[in-house]
């Protein structure tokens, strides 16, 4: 009877075993990130941009050997971001603070990115400083057919104040039709409340292609991605955005911002006087929230900021360990961590 009882058992264990296996649902994962790199300009002297007072062209030394040790940390970073979920670099990564094109083609021939073949969509911005905004991408997940960039046109009375375009990007995520804006929005220079109204109309801008491409598809899957230079309950993105902290309040043509409850429990990706912000920043419509994860929906958001990206000790302990402060290299990373985002599909 002993034995006719052990044989039972082992029969119920291995058809139970059997059962939950064959519900035991897969998925494929996708890391979408955005990175402000900080001052990724090169060694040469631009006479059409006013580069020369940019950190590296202060550099008293060998510029050269700085260029190349910061794109093999950003490139560290990148290929870092997502990997312990995705187990790979991000599918798409959007960028700002670049000075051209030629700093992300060196950035993705680095050994450490180069089997990625990341592609690269790129405009020159009129921004005063002569930075912009683009977009890296893995050619064999994502396929790219339309970009375009968009000016913010602000003033300081009736002189234009020249800053970064916002980039558009439409294109197929493994098969799935996805629409992207990388945008890098006015600072805060002179003051937060003097500034505001300029991070106000690059909200409004912002609000307008996101429109625009919801009136062509109201289950358009957008992300805006960038830094903002507000954190994710300013102005900007509750009034003009509108954006959703919570997930289940995101319906229809809402955007839901993840970013906003990180900052909230006191999180950030920049710190200043003691202070954390998180201007940097992934909002998503609310199509990728839907349940039915035949197709990539949105599973987690995070700031990538491991112990090797924080300054070690003094007064700075903890805060991003940057690349260039005083006129010199510090031999940090940036002055800002990333974000990303985890979609994901189930895999039949």
């Amino acid at each position: 009877m002993k034995n006719l009882k052990s044989v039972f058992l082992l029969v119920f264990l291995l058809v139970f075993s059997l059962s939950w296996s064959q519900n035991k649902k897969q998925f494929k994962v996708q890391t979408i990130a955005f990175y402000n790199v900080e001052n990724l300009f090169d060694t040469i002297n631009d006479p059409l941009k006013d580069d020369e007072k940019s950190p590296m062209m202060e550099i008293q030394g060998d510029r050269s050997k700085v260029y190349k040790d910061k794109i093999s940390k950003l490139a560290r970073v990148i290929s870092d971001i997502g990997y312990d979920v995705s187990k790979t670099s991000p599918a798409i990564v959007g960028v700002s603070e670049v000075e051209n094109r030629q700093v992300l083609e060196d950035l993705i021939k680095d050994p450490q990115l180069k089997d990625s073949d990341y592609g690269i969509i790129h405009f020159d911005s009129p921004d005063k400083r002569g930075i912009d905004v683009g977009l890296l991408y893995k050619q064999d997940v994502f396929q790219p057919h339309s970009f375009s960039k968009h000016p913010l046109y602000i003033y300081d009375g009736d002189k234009r104040v020249y800053t970064r375009d916002q980039l558009l990007v439409s294109g197929v995520l493994d098969g799935e039709e996805i629409h992207i804006i990388v945008s890098h929005w006015p600072s805060r220079s002179g003051g937060e409340a003097r500034s505001r109204p300029k991070r106000v109309k690059a909200a409004e801008l912002n609000k307008r292609i996101i429109d625009s491409l919801q009136d062509v598809d109201k289950h358009a899957k957008i992300f805006s991605m960038g830094d903002l230079n507000d954190d994710p309950f300013n102005v900007s993105m509750k009034e003009v955005l509108k954006t959703k902290d919570d997930r289940d309040e995101a319906n229809g043509k809402d955007l839901f911002n993840p970013m906003e409850a990180m900052a909230k429990s006191g999180n950030g990706t920049l710190a200043y006087r003691d202070g954390w912000n998180l201007f940097d920043q992934i909002v998503i419509t609310a199509p990728l929230l839907e349940k039915d994860y035949s197709e990539y929906r949105y599973y987690k958001a995070g700031i990538y900021n491991k112990t090797y990206l924080s300054n070690k000790r003094g007064r700075y302990k903890g805060y991003p360990f940057r690349s260039f402060s005083n006129g010199s290299y510090t031999g940090g990373y940036s002055d800002h961590f990333p974000v990303y985002i985890h979609l994901v599909k189930e895999v039949k």
